[in-house]
């Protein structure tokens, strides 16, 4: 299976599954002598752990982190840094009745048809369980931006919760750490708390809409054509479980503006530096950073299992229909949050790289 690994200069492979013994990851490209150890990584990896209030999988796992290699006396070599996290709450029997069928929304049927086998377990590779080694690979990152870039300051937030949109003008990051939705509009939690216990109960699920802001980000990073910081930014969030569009800047709506609204104009301002009246590419203009905040949006799909039977077929192609059992969140947009500002962390750590080899 090719496709296992991210990045150029900052790049990291991830292995293992949902059910195996521990999954893991090598990222390559970290300069030497920063200081790392577990506890840089764990508190990031606890922000994503199923299983810690009613609104997420109740699957238990600790997410214990532990550095295989690339440190030594508590900074980095310049090897590849190897992180390892054991499983430890699988229950694969949840997922016996499926073996032979495929769920719809999942990869089940098309992942057979590529490879001519699946692990039925929890999804395998194709879990979001694989998005731990994401979060752990981001925790690295952040030591090389705080290193090389300090200032960028990478934050996220979900605004919309099914049809249940945030008000922006009650916008307040303080407010997204304490709700269990990484909400920053704290008036709109109650609602989507009711909301989603409705869904949970019923044994459906719903998506979202998660919101990335990258602040303090240089001018310069990223490259005009195929490697613009947008283009891997996009490819970046697109190649999260679940995640069915992303939009930068103004997104969509911006095929809605005139060319006059849509300019962000210049001036000059008292410091002697450039300064834009607004911000409608998002901090990227011709896939290259302005140094303004860069502006991401992603949609997450509703969670694919669940309690309702839904037509399929199996694996002799008769047609039944399939509930499937089993620990899953009933809006995996939630957890998807910590997972989209490691992929922001790790994406602008790789073009801060780049962009120092070659400009200096």
């Amino acid at each position: 299976m090719s496709g296992n690994g991210f990045g150029h200069t900052f790049r990291f492979t991830t292995f293992g599954e949902s059910h195996g013994p521990a999954i893991g990851c090598v990222i390559d490209g970290v300069p030497p002598r920063l200081p790392l150890t577990e506890a840089d990584i764990q508190p990031w990896l606890d922000a994503r752990k199923p299983g810690q209030n009613r609104f997420t999988t109740q699957r238990q796992e600790a997410d214990v982190v532990k550095i295989l290699s690339g440190v030594f006396e508590g900074v980095t070599t310049g090897t590849s840094i190897g992180l390892l996290i054991e499983n430890t709450d699988q229950r694969s029997k949840d997922y016996g009745d499926i073996k032979d069928t495929y769920r719809p929304g999942h990869a089940d049927w098309v992942y057979e048809q590529k490879y001519g086998m699946r692990d039925y377990r929890g999804g395998g590779r194709s879990s979001a369980r694989e998005t731990a080694m994401r979060v752990a690979a981001g925790a690295v990152a952040r030591v090389v931006l705080d290193a090389l870039a300090p200032g960028i300051v990478i934050r996220g937030a979900m605004v919309q919760m099914g049809p249940h949109a945030i008000d922006p003008g009650r916008w307040d990051w303080d407010q997204r750490t304490a709700n269990p939705f990484w909400c920053p509009d704290g008036k709109a939690v109650t609602g989507w708390a009711e909301f989603l216990d409705g869904v949970r109960k019923s044994g459906s699920s719903t998506g979202g809409v998660v919101e990335l802001v990258a602040s303090g980000v240089p001018v310069g990073l990223g490259a005009p054509v195929y490697d613009k910081l947008d283009a891997d930014l996009a490819k970046a969030m697109m190649s999260i479980n679940a995640v069915k569009g992303v939009e930068i800047g103004a997104g969509f709506l911006a095929a809605q503006l005139s060319g006059e609204d849509n300019a962000d104009e210049m001036r000059m301002g008292n410091d002697g530096r450039v300064h834009f009246l607004s911000n409608n590419a998002g901090g990227i203009l011709g896939g290259i950073s302005t140094g303004q905040d860069i502006v991401l949006r992603m949609a997450v799909k509703p969670t694919s299992s669940i309690l309702t039977p839904k037509k399929s077929i199996d694996r002799a192609g008769n047609e039944i229909e399939v509930s499937t059992k089993g620990r899953h969140d009933p809006c995996v947009a939630i957890r998807a949050v910590p997972v989209a500002e490691a992929m922001m962390a790790v994406t602008l750590a790789d073009h801060l790289l780049r962009h120092r080899a070659q400009c200096g």
